[in-house]
């Protein structure tokens, strides 16, 4: 074990300080709840401990711990016995202070997967479609689809409430 810890616990922090509001954020839109987005969140950054991958930039190793994080939550959500949960069964949420949920952030949480993490990314993490396209490793087209369909499920479900920039 003692080979695969290839970082100091000082870049370990610096990573986790830089990046763990945007891991919290992308495990939330798929876990829906605290305790469970805690637990990705604590998985994501042991894989990186474990791991030891070699980052060529800031923005590489953001990628990586989203893509680290979605597949884990992903993993979580495929157990048989893991019941999906809404945001109305943690009311409390607003009140921990860590994510503000408005009514169109409900919306994209409960679309499906492919959309809910894109839409995320781009709107809420700012990322252009390239950017996405390269973290998740999809065609950039596929990307740009997905969030052409997101916005008419958006536009569907919020009405005149969506606005698009």
């Amino acid at each position: 074990m003692a080979n695969s810890l290839l970082r100091t616990d000082k870049e370990i922090t610096e990573i986790y300080e830089r990046n763990k509001k945007t891991v919290y954020r992308v495990c939330f839109a798929y876990m829906k709840n605290p305790a469970d987005t805690e637990d990705a969140v604590q998985d994501t950054f042991y894989q990186l401990i474990k791991t030891g991958t070699p980052f060529k930039s800031v923005e590489h190793e953001k990628a990586w711990l989203i893509r680290t994080a979605t597949n884990l939550c992903k993993n979580v959500l495929r157990n048989w016995w893991r019941k999906r949960e809404t945001l109305d069964d943690h009311e409390n949420l607003q009140s921990d202070g860590k994510l503000e949920i408005d009514d169109v952030f409900s919306v994209v949480m409960e679309l499906p997967d492919k959309y809910k993490t894109v839409v995320y990314l781009y709107y809420y993490e700012g990322y252009d479609s390239v950017e996405i396209s390269k973290t998740l490793e999809k065609p950039q087209s596929t990307i740009r689809n997905y969030l052409h369909e997101a916005r008419s499920v958006l536009r569907e479900k919020l009405g005149g409430d969506f606005y698009e920039e």
